[in-house]
């Protein structure tokens, strides 16, 4: 989540500002918007599908049900309208992927961690929270633009989490591989804690995105409007995001690990979005002026005033066909779509489904 998603968030831009977002901080941004692992502890082995009685979610905003909302920032109106009908901790318009993850197998939507209002624990918790990063984020909200609960905090909140709980038995591309070790790290920390089911996404298209798009008017662009140079990023780091799964294979010989490849999917989005039911998917559904209907200064759910009237930045007419919620997010369709394809295992490497990948291949 980037701390432009919402006008609220107006005094934390100085990071990511565009004249602030030089080389040595794409690095975080890439992990920012789309660094999601979910993992999926002691399976009940079954005869054909992995039956996971619990889910624990560590990431970002792309799968944060709660925890920014619950202890610094929530989203406001009219995040949360297409399913929830009110704002529910989400930086969407509905549900997220990891809410698709957890209803295909039967599983209620998970609680965030942070949150100590009507949560329940009995099928997993979730540590993401918006504008997370792998490594120590240079500042943090509300003096900067980052959570503090980074992906080192959260793997702590696991470990002190694991022990109260009952339902746990017995710049930039230099920086890439730095990352990618650091969160190698975390997985194995993970590991000794007991788990050994892992379903690790990769990064997306973050050169499709409108926030990218519009602070970045100058960068070169793909055939699909994209900005090229910033998807680059993402392919390297999937790079060696996939090597350190690969290495982790073998460090790991109890583990069943699938490394799934959602940038594909999420691309298709964009290269050919009328095959799927989308459309103009760069422009923002919930946003405000300019080519991409995105304006850094006001964001989905604040106000603008324009010729002395305040305009309220709200939700498109037809969210369910728009690719892109807020600039930064996907919507609750997109999402869907993106679920859809990735849970059947034709974008996993080994190439298992999500209700298989309990068993090591």
């Amino acid at each position: 989540m980037s701390p432009k998603c919402f006008a609220d968030l107006r005094p934390t831009m100085k990071l990511l500002s565009p004249t602030k977002f030089h080389i040595p901080h794409i690095s975080y941004f890439v992990v920012l918007l789309s660094f999601v692992s979910i993992v999926l502890l002691n399976p009940v082995f079954a005869n054909k599908k992995c039956d996971f009685p619990a889910i624990f979610n560590f990431g970002d905003s792309n799968s944060d049900t709660g925890g920014l909302a619950a202890s610094l920032i929530a989203p406001t109106p009219p995040y949360g309208e297409t399913y929830f009908h009110r704002p529910a901790g989400r930086f969407s318009d509905g549900r997220l992927i990891i809410d698709f993850i957890a209803q295909s197998f039967g599983l209620p939507y998970l609680s965030a961690y942070l949150d100590s209002l009507g949560t329940n624990f009995s099928h997993g918790a979730n540590f993401a929270t918006s504008s997370s990063t792998i490594r120590l984020p240079p500042d943090v909200i509300p003096q900067g633009g980052f959570s503090p609960f980074f992906l080192d905090i959260q793997y702590t909140q696991f470990k002190n989490f694991k022990p109260r709980t009952q339902f746990i038995r017995r710049q930039v591309n230099d920086s890439v591989p730095d990352i990618a070790n650091s969160f190698s790290q975390n997985i194995k920390n993970i590991y000794d804690l007991g788990a050994r089911s892992f379903w690790i996404h990769n990064t997306g298209p973050i050169g499709c995105l409108p926030y990218i798009l519009t602070n970045f008017l100058s960068a070169q662009r793909d055939a699909y409007g994209c900005a090229k140079a910033y998807n680059e990023v993402a392919q390297y780091f999937n790079y060696k995001l996939k090597e350190a799964v690969i290495q982790l294979h073998k460090d790991l010989p109890l583990a069943a690990i699938t490394y799934v490849d959602t940038y594909s999917v999420k691309y298709s989005l964009y290269t050919n979005p009328e095959k799927y039911g989308f459309e103009i998917p760069l422009i923002t559904c919930c946003g405000f002026g300019g080519e991409y209907n995105y304006d850094a200064n006001v964001g989905c759910g604040g106000t603008i005033n324009v010729n002395g009237t305040k305009i309220f930045v709200g939700s498109c007419k037809s969210p369910s066909v728009k690719v892109n919620w807020d600039g930064i997010h996907y919507t609750e369709a997109a999402s869907k779509f993106i679920f859809d394809q990735i849970s059947t295992g034709a974008f996993s490497y080994p190439p298992v489904p999500l209700n298989m990948a309990c068993y090591k291949s």
